[in-house]
């Protein structure tokens, strides 16, 4: 689905139906992001825009069982990118295979490193790979995307994501104005009529992230305005590197076991 003219909004609309036609949940909305674009884009309720020849578009699908999450995302290319792509694939098999206990965390930020920086791109620095617990999907460890000081070591048991980014563009992403991915984070007393329904729409997700467009309800818009601005909902504004270039992505899902490990998303 996800070729020139095609519609973001059918693709995010039938990947998240497919996922609920298995028994499974959605740990966040899809996310399809172009270009620049790094993460936190989903289709809008009434989104027109379409895949042009060219984009780089990453899909990161995250999918829980009673809470449990596997989150996984690919990049496709729709034009002639494939040494960035490879980039961000290689950096990623190359630190699943390093994973082990007693592994230190470090090694895999130099191993995502390495792979990126010799094709001629920029590993992404401030996102990273992340700790997943039952409806949590950022806790330690946090796995960079360079070699950086401490971290630890992997130690059986440990369930992350490794998720690295390459960039043609700074190796530094910014929030950009669209905002259309968010969770609750807080409880609290809400007056306004339609905020104490759009809370109740998203109560049974205990915390994990919703789309704006699963939250249908009147004067939405200040609805989530004031519970953002109450520290009851958290917003996700779309991350982007510098306008112009290109990001590629690709992630999988880990459980370290007591002499080696797991890749739930393979």
């Amino acid at each position: 689905m996800i070729k020139p003219g095609g519609s973001i909004r059918d693709v995010v609309e039938e990947i998240e139906e497919m996922v609920h036609m298995t028994g499974a949940g959605l740990a966040f909305p899809l996310n399809i992001s172009l270009n620049e674009d790094a993460a936190h884009d989903t289709a809008s309720l009434d989104d027109g825009r379409v895949f042009a020849q060219g984009d780089v578009v990453k899909l990161d699908l995250g999918v829980h069982i009673d809470g449990y999450i596997a989150d996984t995302a690919t990049t496709v290319d729709l034009g002639d990118n494939g040494l960035l792509l490879e980039a961000s694939q290689s950096a990623l098999e190359s630190a699943i295979r390093l994973v082990k206990p007693g592994v230190m965390v470090r090694d895999l930020g130099e191993a995502i490193q390495k792979e990126i920086e010799t094709r001629g791109f920029r590993p992404v620095m401030n996102l990273t790979g992340h700790g997943l617990d039952r409806y949590t999907i950022h806790t330690p460890p946090t796995i960079p995307n360079f070699l950086a000081p401490g971290g630890g070591k992997l130690e059986p048991g440990m369930v992350f994501a490794i998720e690295p980014f390459a960039t043609t563009g700074s190796g530094r992403v910014t929030d950009k104005a669209r905002v259309e991915i968010f969770s609750q984070v807080g409880i609290k007393p809400v007056r306004l009529a339609p905020a104490r329904k759009l809370l109740d729409l998203v109560r049974e997700r205990r915390g994990l992230p919703f789309a704006r467009r699963w939250v249908q309800v009147e004067k939405q818009d200040f609805a989530l305005a004031t519970l953002v601005s109450q520290g009851i909902v958290r917003a996700y504004p779309v991350l982007a590197d510098i306008p112009g270039s290109l990001v590629s992505q690709h992630e999988h899902t880990l459980i370290v076991t007591e002499d080696g490990v797991i890749v739930t998303t393979a």
